[in-house]
């Protein structure tokens, strides 16, 4: 699988979701963006194959940073995220290890001490407490990590801790990705608490196959120079996560490492008070980490594993919110729907079809789809349509289905991508 190093501009037209006014976009901005962060990767020699691929990242606050975590559901769970959950559950951070290639899950006992290790070398590196270093690792299951490697990977990482080294952070805890996915912006505060001060939202993530997230994506770091109190931490990055990652699927699975940190420094408004929930900079700092994690999310669904288009489904008029997520998430994971996007086939067929089998209450001659902005199906039945004028619009980066399944008011976005003969071969060769 191969990958680039260069910067990857996801504020394009393709990707990005709408703009918020207040928000400004920051050109080439990544996880340190914000004040007080710095980051860096370097090669650990954890892929044999590949011995100078960068594979191990840090981002680290200078000074201790409120956090917060969200973490995967799947009940066979990496031991880093054990480790991380512990200390995240803290409520401070200095710094978050990441390392790619090994996963260190299905390790056991051994595989908890490695992580715990990783943790406590880091704290060495950083010179801060152990319980102040959060990791996450991605890579192959069932592998025990190369201590040796690790340790001596840590050690040279932390000198070249930069606030200019965020991509190589970025570009270093990739595995099947084709780039990194970064992204940042930047406000001035209308809260009087903090007198016009200017705060910045920046991230990274990873993330292209083994993508139904039931928390947040496989890996990714979120940071901000905002003075956002630890509840408010939380608050903004489970919400974000609600509405941005938790809406990704890729292929259905969900990985045993999913692990989306967010630290907050208050470095853009030192001495001021740690922002607390109900105030106009709460606001603004969840509305900021949602459009940043959106971003990211979106980015991710289109670097899907061999993938060649962002599909973008959206349900309206379900019985609920609920239901239309289900409807949303059977259209986007169903094969079918997937291949013939890659087919540039308009067969509006399978989506009526999966949505028919989602479960969620509908009538089919109360339902509408379009596809490209053209109806296709009306009351439950087919419209007809250009097929020249839709092979051009399948040329999109991005293809975008609507229903409506005329039920209520309930309706949800789920982010996926094509499904392409590439995804066999990367997944087929992924251990080799």
């Amino acid at each position: 699988m191969s990958y680039s190093t260069d910067f990857f501009d996801i504020s394009g037209l393709a990707l990005e979701p709408p703009a918020l006014d207040d928000f400004a976009v920051i050109e080439r901005g990544g996880v340190t963006s914000a004040q007080g962060f710095k980051a860096c990767g370097v090669a650990g020699c954890f892929r044999p194959a590949t011995p100078d691929r960068l594979d191990l990242a840090i981002v680290a606050s200078d000074a201790p940073a409120r956090c917060a975590g969200t973490f995967t559901k799947n009940e066979f769970y990496a031991a880093p995220v054990a480790v991380s959950r512990e200390h995240a559950a803290q409520g401070c951070a200095k710094g978050v290890v990441v390392n790619s290639g090994t996963a260190n899950a299905a390790t056991g006992t051994v595989g908890m001490d490695n992580a715990r290790r990783m943790a406590a070398i880091g704290a060495e590196a950083l010179g801060c407490a152990t319980e102040e270093v959060l990791i996450a690792s991605t890579g192959v299951i069932g592998r025990h990590m190369d201590m040796g490697k690790l340790e001596a990977a840590i050690r040279a990482a932390a000198p070249k801790l930069s606030a200019d080294a965020g991509h190589d952070a970025a570009v270093a805890i990739l595995t099947t990705d084709t780039h990194a996915k970064e992204f940042a912006v930047s406000w001035t505060t209308a809260d009087p608490a903090y007198d016009k001060a200017t705060f910045t939202v920046g991230g990274m993530a990873k993330g292209a196959g083994m993508i139904m997230p039931n928390m947040a994506t496989m890996i990714s770091v979120i940071t901000t120079d905002a003075p956002l109190g630890q509840t408010c931490c939380q608050q903004a990055l489970s919400a974000a996560v609600d509405g941005s990652f938790n809406k990704v699927t890729v292929d259905g699975d969900t990985s045993t490492n999913d692990t989306c940190l967010l630290l907050a420094n208050g470095a853009a408004a030192a001495g001021a008070p740690w922002i607390e929930p109900g105030s106009i900079a709460a606001e603004e700092c969840a509305a900021a980490v949602a459009y940043v994690c959106t971003t990211i999310a979106r980015a991710m669904a289109a670097d899907g594993e061999g993938a060649t288009k962002l599909l973008t489904v959206h349900i309206a008029g379900a019985a609920n919110d609920a239901e239309a997520e289900t409807a949303a998430r059977t259209v986007a994971n169903s094969m079918l729907v997937k291949t013939a996007i890659f087919g540039h086939d308009a067969n509006w067929g399978r989506i009526a079809a999966a949505i028919g089998r989602s479960g969620v209450r509908m009538r089919q001659e109360n339902m509408d789809i379009d596809l490209m902005g053209v109806n296709v199906l009306k009351a439950g039945l087919p419209v007809p349509f250009d097929e020249d004028d839709m092979l051009v619009r399948f040329e999109a980066p991005e293809i975008v289905i609507d229903a409506d399944l005329g039920e209520g008011e309930g309706e949800s976005t789920i982010w996926s991508c094509d499904l392409t003969f590439d995804y066999v071969h990367i997944n087929g060769d992924y251990r080799s």
